[in-house]
């Protein structure tokens, strides 16, 4: 992948989309944010639900100055996701978000070189892929997509790699949840240090 220079430092990002509304899952569901998603992603989950984040080169490059300015005043969190934002460098973006007072939330599969400044890092590994042991050790919420009864056992051996107060969250696959939710909920009745993580969003029917 040759990319070039301003990309390769962050001074612009491959833009899919940005936008205000709540955040749907994990720790922080229910909370007003904006969100700032980033085109870029080889992990290829086929049950992705975002595949059109995938091939960056369909994303605009778009200057740091413009992203942040779009961001919305009166929100105090910024939700970078994708895709998978790490594949870029996060510094320059996540520095003009602190200098605008705003807490960055970050939403990525662990697997490449963390950059960036961070309020909030959300790990949500993936088999495909497997997080790097910083990844780890900087994740306070952990977050498993659950597609089948096979990932509760992948759950259990990513959880052995966080930090002790590292949260810990199952998420039923949406296509699949008629299928699997009863089988998360059980499971976490018999593992309380798990909680069940719920895409609401979708469920509201908003981005």
């Amino acid at each position: 992948m040759v990319l070039n220079d301003k990309l390769s430092v962050g001074k612009v990002l491959p833009l899919m989309e940005s936008f205000h509304s709540l955040q749907g899952e994990g720790y922080h569901s229910g909370l007003p944010a904006y969100f700032i998603r980033l085109g870029g992603c080889d992990i290829g989950c086929h049950w992705c639900d975002v595949k059109e984040s995938w091939d960056f080169q369909k994303h605009q490059l778009t200057p740091i100055k413009n992203i942040v300015e779009n961001v919305v005043d009166n929100v105090e969190n910024v939700v970078i996701t994708g895709g998978e934002p790490l594949m870029w460098n996060m510094d320059i973006l996540t520095k003009a978000l602190k200098s605008k007072n705003k807490k960055t939330h970050l939403e990525t599969s662990g697997a490449y070189k963390i950059s960036g400044i961070w309020d909030w890092f959300c790990l949500s590994p993936k088999k495909n892929k497997l997080p790097t042991e910083q990844a780890y050790t900087q994740a306070d919420e952990l977050k498993i997509i659950i597609y089948n009864k096979h990932d509760l056992e992948f759950a259990e051996s990513c959880a052995k790699n966080v930090k002790k107060d590292c949260l810990l969250y199952l998420q039923p696959e949406w296509g699949k949840k008629e299928f699997i939710m009863s089988h998360v909920v059980k499971y976490i009745m018999q593992n309380p240090k798990w909680k069940i993580s719920l895409q609401t969003h979708k469920y509201l029917d908003i981005p």
